[in-house]
């Protein structure tokens, strides 16, 4: 539960933008938070990559040729949430706490420690056995 990336100051809410591939390097980090502050409007704080783990049938058993996709996480600033709230839906990023809600969150594709992401609705969010959230 501890490798989550620590979350600048006033930086808050955390998006999912799945099937988004960037390389972890320092330029292209930097170029990947303008873009986004150009387009829509929002500071963001970059956290990482996730490759999906694959999709799992309701056995639990792993479902051939799922998973891999890669998936973006960042940070919006909380001045910035309110109207970063539409353009994000063009876009297809969503709330880390819409993507683990209960109901919609049915394989685990992402490890734990996402789980320390979330900052609200914590009531709907279906953890794992033995994961909490901290706030």
């Amino acid at each position: 539960m501890c490798k989550s990336v620590k979350l600048n100051k006033d930086f808050h809410q955390v998006c999912v933008w799945p099937g988004t591939e960037i390389q972890n390097t320092e330029r292209e980090i930097k170029e990947f938070e303008l873009a986004i502050e150009a387009t829509a409007g929002a500071r963001i704080q970059y956290l990482e990559k996730i490759l999906t783990k694959p999709d799992t049938d309701g056995g639990g058993n792993a479902i051939f040729d799922t998973g891999k996709r890669s998936d973006i996480f960042f940070a919006v600033h909380k001045d910035d949430v309110g109207k970063f709230a539409i353009p994000r839906l063009k876009l297809g990023i969503r709330w880390i706490e819409d993507v683990l809600a209960k109901g919609n969150y049915r394989c685990p594709i992402y490890p734990d420690h996402v789980y320390n992401y979330v900052s609200w609705l914590v009531e709907d969010i279906d953890f794992p056995e033995g994961v909490c959230c901290e706030l």
